[in-house]
């Protein structure tokens, strides 16, 4: 089965195929390389959706990461960046391993197909020259031919003519003998040219287009093959990469089979719990007896102290009981006496371990410094042993703050962990809050009436009613009233506010000024009745009301 013999008349034929096979090739490779887009941008949403649901760093959404369920979703998130990667390779590889050479391949071909019909078409000019030569000698034998009897012709007539003189007859005679070799001279040059032209002709339809075509057909099966070796490394690329998504697949699962729901009910317990004890039960106080009203030790208005006096009620109750502390808006203390027992024990537990960790970094670069110095007075060439002790003395006092920082926080632990109740003592009422940093002074809040439809209501009565001294954390139990807006402002930037009583704007917002800027450079602001806190002065530009002004 050979092009060269089957088809040695279908040049043309054979051109148009050839190049329609160049064609596939092209649109095979415009394919993949479209493909290796489609991965490549498909890569990219992948990264681009896991960096949407990552959690923002030192931010509150970030602690809640801690639960195994958010923990199996972070770890989803990190699988499909990597699953993300894997489709990167795909796009790399298709265009390393199948577009690139694919077409280098292509401008190749081109040039030995060129090359190819080039000695085609210089194959067919020559036979195609050949003929006319054949062709040529052909005619001039024809006519030679024919001037020979023609001139023999007229010899004959001139010879038997007896009016003509010998001479022309003799003219005549020789006129026809030229003709007649001329004649025999064509003869033998078109036998001669014919024995060529069909010598030319068999190495052309034998031996050159056979050959040409031949070459033409290897070429091409050449490129059969090429097409069918891309597809099959089409396939491998994305076959390589299973074993590696398969096992981020398996993580993501084994992720998942790691959610466990007691442990992050244990977590819920750990982080919320305040430390406090529920309240017993209230005494009954009989109002029937002519004697002063007596407050049960259990009472929740009890002190929590040795009861030298006992505290009273005062109007500013409001029915609520201290266990629902309200928390404070904006930064608390530095010992967060603002927190419930076990929410501070754990702030101040992170507070020393925090601090302990910035002393050994301290005290790794003091190491670092001291091995450095000892260096430099070991070999003086290196550096000034003097250079460095001021940077020693800087980290020592450092050092020395940091540890003054961690004895006043393990100090507050201390304190907290020593009013803790024992975990196997039974529940008792708690009498008041817990103490106030410094003070001694036991504080207690109001216990309202509880009516029959279980909420606390005030008791006015004037007989009853008992007062308390006014302590700093009456605040605790009241609803605050809302501040009154004192004027507008525009958000000049925006502002992202991570800290605690900061609150978050957008360039261009609107909000409402509700505390004006008391020198400290920040102003307080409210966007709705739940939302408000405390921005940069300098990031807003403030519209004052007039009456706020003249106040």
């Amino acid at each position: 089965m050979s092009w060269g013999t089957e088809l040695w008349d279908q040049f043309d034929n054979l051109e148009k195929h050839t190049q329609w096979g160049i064609d596939v090739l092209e649109k095979y490779i415009k394919f993949v390389k479209e493909r290796a887009e489609i991965e490549l941008s498909y890569a990219k949403q992948l990264r681009n959706l896991s960096k949407k649901y990552q959690p923002k760093k030192n931010s509150k959404e970030e602690e809640e990461y801690r639960y195994t369920s958010t923990k199996a979703f972070l770890a989803t998130l990190n699988e499909i960046n990597d699953y993300a990667g894997q489709h990167e390779v795909i796009s790399e590889n298709m265009t390393s391993l199948i577009t690139g050479e694919l077409t280098r391949y292509v401008q190749e071909l081109k040039q030995e197909r060129k090359s190819h019909f080039h000695d085609g078409r210089k194959a067919q000019q020559h036979i195609e020259t050949c003929w006319k030569q054949l062709e040529a000698s052909k005619r001039r034998f024809e006519r030679d031919c024919k001037e020979a009897d023609r001139a023999q012709q007229y010899f004959e007539k001139m010879d038997a003519d007896i009016n003509v003189t010998k001479a022309d007859v003799e003219k005549a005679r020789q006129q026809a003998q030229l003709r007649h070799q001329m004649a025999e001279d064509s003869k033998a040059e078109y036998s001669s040219t014919l024995q060529k032209f069909n010598s030319e002709q068999h190495d052309h339809y034998y031996t050159h287009i056979p050959n040409i075509f031949q070459k033409i057909q290897e070429m091409e099966e050449r490129r059969i093959v090429r097409i069918g070796e891309s597809m099959k490394t089409f396939a491998e690329v994305d076959r390589q990469v299973i074993p590696i998504i398969g096992k981020c697949l398996d993580e993501i699962t084994k992720a998942a089979e790691s959610v466990d729901h007691k442990s992050d009910s244990q977590m819920v317990i750990e982080a919320f719990k305040s430390g406090f004890e529920p309240p017993g039960d209230i005494d009954f106080e009989d109002f029937t007896q002519p004697m002063k009203r007596t407050i049960s030790e259990s009472s929740l208005s009890n002190s929590r102290g040795d009861g030298k006096s006992e505290p009273k009620f005062g109007s500013k109750s409001k029915g609520k009981l201290w266990p629902f502390i309200k928390k404070n808006k904006g930064a608390g203390p530095e010992d967060f006496s603002n927190l419930p027992p076990e929410q501070r024990r754990k702030k101040l537990q992170q507070k020393v371990d925090e601090l302990n960790r910035d002393i050994q970094k301290e005290m790794d670069q003091r190491d670092a410094l001291t091995k450095m110095k000892d260096v430099y007075i070991k070999n003086p060439q290196m550096g000034d042993a003097a250079s460095v002790d001021h940077r020693l003395a800087e980290l020592g006092q450092n050092i020395e703050k940091l540890r003054l920082e961690v004895q006043k926080f393990e100090g507050w632990l201390a304190e907290v962990e020593g009013r803790l109740p024992p975990r196997n003592e039974q529940a008792r009422r708690q009498s008041g809050l817990y103490e106030a940093q410094n003070t001694s002074a036991v504080n207690s809040c109001a216990q309202d009436r509880e009516s029959p439809d279980g909420s606390y209501t005030e008791e006015q009565s004037q007989e009853t009613e008992m007062k308390v001294p006014a302590t700093d954390f009456d605040d605790e139990f009241d609803d605050e009233e809302p501040l009154p807006t004192i004027g507008t402002c525009k958000a000049l930037y925006t502002f992202e506010g991570q800290n605690e009583g900061t609150i978050s704007v957008a360039e261009g917002e609107m909000l409402y000024v509700i505390e004006e800027d008391k020198g400290d450079g920040w102003t307080r602001i409210r966007r709705n009745e739940d939302e408000e806190g405390y921005v940069p002065t300098s990031y807003v530009e403030v519209y004052l009301d007039k009456n706020a002004k003249d106040s």
